[in-house]
């Protein structure tokens, strides 16, 4: 793997404490007494979510970068819930559940945890839920609408590689993309045809069931299911000057453009990007 150093772990600290240590710093954190009191934390597993939501048909996604016309987030199936943790259970482990707003279908699971007072402004309406299986994985990236997010873990173990946001010239990002080239392996390295990932210094959380790890605005991050497991993400909008309008620019002007280019364009403007994000990478090295 890259460089990396561990995330710290540590129990919940005051507001105060918080915003200054973590927030403002700004730090990844792991707090692994977040969760304590939930019931997503004594109930959450897949055995339970096929209980309480098996009908529900959610989008899956798998892990080959779009190519030709089809967009960036397009879904490769739908499928009920129950039907996806059977093929987590028989192995599967390229299609994913992600950024799914599980709790509008099902209300019930909203009384199993609680927004918490940390000192970060939560949207509440909007917390989304990701699932894997044993050995999937989720290329690099950044949100793209700059939140702060804290990944609320629960099942197997999982571990998330993060890179602060002021080493984005050596991560290989696609132009008007969020997600940095796919051929770049983060775990073992190329240092020959990406010498640029020498000069990274990243960390790495491992996370356990009821662990919630704190990413702030910008942070990249490299998902590794180690086995099946769920995470739900609580989000906090920017509004701080920086990333408030790097969100504008994102959501107005790259995603647009590339929507566009991809719809009008095809594959040979996927190509010009991928090539581009090694010229720029090399360029700055």
């Amino acid at each position: 793997m890259i460089a990396t150093t561990p995330v710290e772990r540590r129990s919940t600290p005051g507001v105060e404490a918080f915003l200054n240590d973590y927030k403002r710093a700004p730090k990844p954190v792991i707090l692994d007494d977040l969760s304590e009191g939930w019931g997503a934390r004594e109930r959450w597993s897949v055995d339970y979510f096929k209980k309480v939501a098996g009908d529900v048909v959610v989008p899956l996604y798998d892990s080959q970068p779009a190519r030709g016309y089809k967009g960036q987030h397009a879904p490769d199936r739908h499928l009920p819930l129950s039907e996806y943790i059977d093929l987590l259970a028989a192995g599967e482990n390229d299609l994913r559940l992600f950024f799914c707003n599980l709790f509008a279908k099902v209300p019930e699971l909203r009384r199993d945890f609680a927004f918490p007072e940390i000192g970060l402004k939560l949207f509440k309406r909007l917390p989304v839920l990701f699932m894997g299986g044993r050995g999937a994985r989720v290329q690099m990236h950044f949100d793209i609408d700059r939140p702060d997010i804290l990944l609320c873990h629960f099942g197997g173990p999982k571990r998330v590689l993060l890179v602060p946001p002021e080493q984005t010239r050596w991560m290989y990002r696609v132009p008007f993309s969020f997600s940095s080239l796919a051929a770049v392996d983060f775990e073992h390295p190329d240092y020959v045809r990406f010498p640029a990932l020498k000069q990274l210094n990243g960390q790495l959380a491992e996370l356990r069931h009821g662990d919630v790890l704190y990413i702030p605005p910008g942070y990249w991050h490299y998902v590794l299911y180690d086995d099946i497991g769920f995470s739900m993400a609580l989000r906090a909008f920017p509004r701080d000057l920086p990333n408030l309008s790097q969100l504008v620019n994102n959501l107005l002007v790259l995603r647009p453009i590339e929507t566009l280019m991809r719809r009008v364009v095809g594959q040979p403007w996927n190509d010009r990007n991928e090539r581009r994000a090694v010229e720029r990478t090399h360029h700055a090295l």
